[in-house]
């Protein structure tokens, strides 16, 4: 359900692009992303660093987008998120003792550390591969084609890589050899 939230605003970008242009669109992406924000902040009484920087960059480079007449800055934007996510999955392996992954998963999921090790590279390698694609896309097909990419592909490939880390993360999953349930 999380994943469909952060999702929201790319998908109000794709329906105001279909009504209407990419300047549209954006100024739609822009006040949406920062509606979420706002909306987690009354929930939550905080915002989580990610999605507080996601929102400056769709600022950035949306307001970019808007002032200059230039729709180049909002292709640009997905690309710098994710290799910014990228980034910052590297880095924490640089930080503390726990990957970024464990830190945010360790209490739900018990798993042996190099497979932590292993989940963070392959989020990092993703993120690079995707922000790479969306250059590619942007700068080598429509803006029509993008944008579809943007929501379509972006997500897509998204939903698919999860599965399969979830795939892999169940065949590390340390488990009770004793069920209770079973005890007589």
């Amino acid at each position: 359900m999380k994943l469909l939230f952060d999702f929201l605003p790319i998908l109000l970008f794709f329906i105001a692009y279909k009504l209407s242009d990419i300047y549209v669109a954006t100024g739609v992406l822009v006040v949406a992303t920062l509606a979420q924000v706002g909306w987690s902040w009354l929930r939550q009484r905080r915002v989580e660093k990610l999605p507080l920087i996601t929102a400056g960059l769709v600022l950035i480079f949306g307001g970019a987008t808007l002032f200059l007449h230039d729709p180049v800055f909002v292709k640009w934007k997905p690309t710098v998120v994710n290799w910014l996510f990228a980034a910052v999955f590297l880095g924490s392996r640089l930080v503390g003792r726990k990957t970024l992954l464990e830190r945010m998963m360790g209490e739900q999921l018990e798993l042996p550390a190099p497979v932590w090790v292993k989940l963070t590279f392959a989020w990092a390698g993703f993120f690079l591969v995707m922000g790479a694609v969306n250059l590619y896309v942007a700068f080598t097909f429509s803006e029509n084609a993008w944008v579809n990419f943007k929501l379509f592909g972006l997500l897509g490939l998204t939903l698919l890589f999860v599965l399969g880390q979830a795939l892999y993360m169940s065949r590390h999953l340390k488990t009770d050899d004793a069920d209770p349930s079973k005890e007589s």
